[in-house]
């Protein structure tokens, strides 16, 4: 029999959100591990917070929500919040009750520089990495590095002459032709973002604004270990690389790099620190030599080190940080480092079989 549309609504409803969950969700290790991990953040976010005034919105509930923006590709903080008043899956996750109001979207902006700042994202990320080095899931031994572009939240008629010279265009988006003028980072700055650098990371592509981000990954399971964001120079990816290589490879370590790696400064960088370079070699004047490539452990190296692709991959496209929509070098490293936490508790997920279609 045709069942009838009834528009009537209950009086009373109601409803369990832990029973509206399946108690297979994938979500829910997942959560389990986030809590775990906030709650060992406790004397941070003390730290944090005045000890009078107004109570504020529980610091762990804002990040638990910018991690289910990560993690389900939300493009704005609106968006989020209004997705977590209804959807039943988000509210449980932050840990907001089916009656409880939620905060407005405003609240991510004024809490910025204090909870999403590199200071306590770099905490979470920690955190999140201990989890992962408990597990043994981590290698101590063989890494890669690799840098991306980030765009700037800037166009190309922000960037305009330091001395103020030049015709400035009337209007709010008025057109404007870059052909025969010279601009440089020398003479230009973006009045919207000033640490942003016009850039390109290969001949033939097109330069841009943008901000630099840098990864070490440890070879076993693709895992990231650490992320630096710096602004987009030339040398900017080896010099980032070198520090990052100096906070956690050991002496004996081995880490796996593209051609842009290929230089003197480079390779005699990390025999210093006692790191072998499994560099890609260039064509001409490369900076290896047969004592490196000799070495089985180079070609697998080589092998490995594409792997770095995937995160960056994930980062542009899941994480939706192609693009910042922040300000500044200071909020994009914050960013960044809350997008690679995300990034690995995925992988941890994986690594864990919770993403298993049978588990969904």
């Amino acid at each position: 029999m045709r069942g009838k549309t009834i528009h009537q609504g209950a009086m009373f409803s109601y409803v369990s959100l832990e029973d509206r969950i399946p108690k297979n969700h994938p979500l829910r290790q997942l959560r389990l591990l986030v809590d775990a991990v906030l709650a060992s953040m406790d004397k941070e976010f003390e730290a944090a917070y005045a000890q009078t005034g107004r109570p504020s919105v529980p610091p762990e509930r804002l990040l638990k929500a910018m991690l289910l923006q990560i993690l389900f590709t939300i493009r704005s903080e609106r968006l989020l919040v209004e997705s977590i008043d209804y959807n039943l899956l988000y509210r449980w996750f932050v840990g907001l009750a089916i009656d409880d109001p939620v905060w407005d979207h405003s609240t991510f902006s004024a809490n910025r520089e204090r909870l999403f700042n590199e200071g306590l994202a770099r905490v979470f990320f920690e955190r999140v990495k201990g989890l992962a080095d408990w597990r043994r899931l981590t290698s101590s031994e063989y890494f890669s590095v690799d840098g991306t572009l980030i765009d700037a939240w800037a166009s190309h008629k922000s960037f305009r002459p330091k001395d103020g010279d030049g015709p400035r265009p009337p209007g709010r988006n008025p057109e404007v032709d870059f052909k025969g003028r010279s601009r440089a980072n020398d003479t230009h700055v973006s009045t919207t973002d000033p640490e942003a650098r016009l850039f390109k990371k290969a001949e033939g592509t097109a330069s841009r604004l943008c901000h630099m981000s840098h990864v070490l990954m440890e070879n076993r399971n693709g895992l990231v270990v650490d992320v630096a964001t710096t602004l987009a120079t030339g040398k900017a990816e080896r010099q980032a690389a070198l520090k990052l290589l100096a906070r956690h490879a050991k002496r004996g370590a081995t880490v796996g790099a593209d051609k842009g790696y290929d230089t003197a400064d480079f390779v005699a960088g990390c025999r210093r620190l006692g790191v072998t370079p499994h560099v890609a070699r260039k064509k001409t004047g490369s900076a290896i030599d047969g004592r490196t490539t000799r070495h089985a452990g180079y070609q697998t190296s080589l092998k490995v080190r594409k792997r770095i692709e995937e995160a960056f991959g994930w980062l542009k496209t899941v994480a939706g940080l192609r693009k910042t929509r922040l300000i500044g070098q200071a909020k994009l490293a914050g960013q960044a480092l809350l997008c690679f936490a995300a990034y690995n508790l995925v992988r941890i997920g994986s690594l864990s079989g919770w993403w298993d279609a049978q588990h969904v």
